[in-house]
């Protein structure tokens, strides 16, 4: 009897650590404003869009292996650097993530609202620095992103918006010249 009630105590310890840690890894990392100003120097400037429609949109589409939800995407472009705020989903609820691109390179990206249980480890700068100077090739990153175990989803959302952003980034250059 003592051995069953040892075991049960364990058992629900267990499930408690675990509930509580996922709560832990859901919030808000830092706010698109605070990303922003750290992105620019505290100046950011003015936002523009882009109208996601032809080939745009299908180029996009094939970039995440799914149509994108929405109609224009907002980015922010100061000195030929473009930052953009753009959410993908992971497991099943949306994950907030801020990219800048420099030179169609990936100068930084960071998690900025994580809303799932699990898979949160990719806010870490010991994942995303992996992220730092790459670039695009077709439709694929041009280097080799290791995924974390038990965060794939997760993996494949942060990857899916860097390809997109370094996408609409080559865009815009391409429509400037």
């Amino acid at each position: 009897m003592l051995n069953i009630k040892k075991y049960s105590l364990l058992i629900i310890a267990t499930l408690s650590l675990l509930t509580v840690s996922s709560l832990f890894a859901r919030g808000v990392y830092q706010t698109n404003e605070d990303f922003l100003s750290e992105v620019f120097s505290k100046k950011p400037p003015e936002n523009s869009s882009i109208m996601l429609g032809g080939d745009v949109r299908k180029r996009v589409s094939s970039l995440l292996g799914h149509p994108y939800g929405g109609l224009i995407i907002k980015y922010w472009e100061k000195d030929g650097r473009t930052a953009w705020i753009l959410k993908e989903i992971g497991k099943t609820e949306p994950i907030t993530f801020g990219i800048v691109i420099n030179e169609n390179k990936i100068e930084k990206i960071k998690v900025l609202e994580f809303r799932e249980s699990r898979g949160w480890e990719v806010k870490y700068p010991a994942f995303t620095k992996q992220f730092n100077g790459v670039g695009l090739e077709g439709n694929k990153l041009n280097k080799k992103i290791d995924g974390v175990s038990g965060a794939t989803l997760s993996y494949w959302a942060m990857t899916g918006v860097s390809r997109v952003a370094l996408f609409l980034h080559q865009h815009l250059n391409s429509k400037s010249k």
